[in-house]
Formats: structure tokens, C-alpha cells, sequence
């Protein structure tokens, strides 16, 4: 997921994103530790992505960027 597209959902829909991608986390290290997934590069990615969601939601409510909540 790219910055411009965080950038230009809503809130509720980074929520829920969010939602959606701490559980694939969850579940990519849990297939690591029992049986062992085909592509750690997949576990990479989706952290970044929680980082850049996270940080977004964090400047929007602190107004550090300037850009309101929608």
C-alpha cells in the first residue's frame, strides 16, 4: 500500500484496514513458527503497511500535517 493511497482513504476505512492487516500479521507469524510460509517477504510489507496507516491516523489527530480527519 502505498502513501498516496493511505493518504486518501477516510479514517474509518484505515480503521478497518488496519484491523484487516494486524490479523494477516498475526496469522503470516503464526504459519512462520508452526509450518513455515512460502514468502517472509509477504510478513515485511504488510508491517510497513501497519507502520504507514498507524502514522497517518497519528497526524491526523494530532493536526501535525495539517490535513483534517474525514
Amino acid at each position: 500500500m502505498k502513501i498516496e493511497e493511505v493518504r486518501s482513504k477516510p479514517d474509518a476505512e484505515l480503521e478497518h484496514d488496519l484491523g484487516l492487516l494486524t490479523r494477516e500479521l498475526f496469522d503470516l507469524r503464526f504459519k512462520t513458527a508452526t509450518s513455515g510460509v512460502q514468502s517472509s517477504a509477504r510478513i515485511s510489507v504488510v508491517r510497513r503497511s501497519v507502520a504507514r496507516i498507524k502514522t497517518i491516523l497519528h497526524e491526523r489527530a494530532t493536526g501535525l500535517r495539517g490535513q483534517e480527519s474525514i
